[in-house]
């Protein structure tokens, strides 16, 4: 009994250090992306962010010099600039800020930003772009919906259940398994092309097969989170395009209830502005 108790103690204690860890990088990512990006102080970067700044926006040259040029141009000079934050979660040293850029191109755009923290500040930075859309045939947005992540204990039995929805059904390709994951058509569905629901899905699907634009993923490169939230970070392609896909999950009840996503071209490696890969 007493190694069973001392057992459980510790596993209460690294469950609440490592949820401290995530308060601390979550409040870390969300004062500097408020500061930056919407309160638009550019000076402050180096306040936030720390080198050696590794940069995996495949258009940004790496180092803080790289940051502080696009801040610049985009931002300091820009005044259509604009930036919305939905919602940050965060595991460990990782951190996610979901929202939308307006400035950075013609068009909005919703992006996926996740950073590593280290020592206090940002040293780290992925992230995912695509056009903002029109509502999808749910009249949903690819922003809206649940924000706070919930069910703090559950994080681990959630990241272990999305990824293998991930790699059994996503990579391993046993779409018969869909089922198993989702409470039918109780299923809240934000990409902007595919409709709420299983039936919506395969619906989707079945459009991009009958185009020719066969989806694939064949590699999870990383997951994190928090609660009932699950962002994923996978390689694959759309037709012959080598492709990016982020992918956030909500869970409930031991299925997954919401889901969001923003889908981006890879840049060949020559193309990119820095050599540290889009992963």
């Amino acid at each position: 009994m007493k190694s069973t108790t001392s057992a459980l103690c510790a596993a209460i204690l690294c469950l609440t250090v490592t949820q401290a860890f995530a308060a601390d990088t979550n409040q870390i990512v969300t004062n500097a992306m408020t500061e930056l990006m919407i309160n638009k102080k550019v000076d402050q970067i180096d306040k936030h962010f720390a080198e050696p700044y590794i940069q995996h926006n495949q258009t940004v040259p790496s180092g803080l010099e790289g940051l502080k040029g696009l801040a610049d141009a985009a931002i300091a000079k820009n005044p259509g600039f604009n930036y919305e934050l939905v919602r940050v979660l965060a595991e460990g040293d990782l951190g996610v800020a979901h929202g939308i850029y307006q400035g950075f191109g013609p068009v909005p755009l919703v992006a996926f930003d996740v950073f590593r923290v280290e020592n206090g500040k940002i040293v780290e930075h992925w992230d995912n772009l695509q056009p903002v859309a029109s509502p999808n045939p749910s009249g949903r947005s690819q922003t809206d919906g649940a924000t706070q992540p919930v069910d703090l204990d559950m994080t681990a039995a959630n990241k272990a259940f999305v990824e293998d929805f991930m790699n059994t059904v996503l990579i391993g390709g046993n779409f018969a398994e869909l089922p198993d994951y989702f409470d039918g058509d109780n299923y809240i569905q934000h990409n902007p092309n595919i409709g709420d629901g299983l039936s919506g899905l395969g619906a989707g699907l079945k459009a991009l097969a009958d185009a020719g634009l066969n989806m694939r993923i064949n590699k999870l490169h990383r997951s994190i989170a928090e609660g009932n939230f699950v962002l994923t970070m996978s390689e694959g392609t759309i037709g012959d395009k080598p492709t990016a896909f982020y992918d956030l999950f909500r869970v409930e009840n031991g299925k997954i209830a919401e889901h969001w996503d923003v889908i981006a071209d890879i840049l060949p490696d020559q193309d990119a502005a820095n050599s540290n890969g889009k992963f």
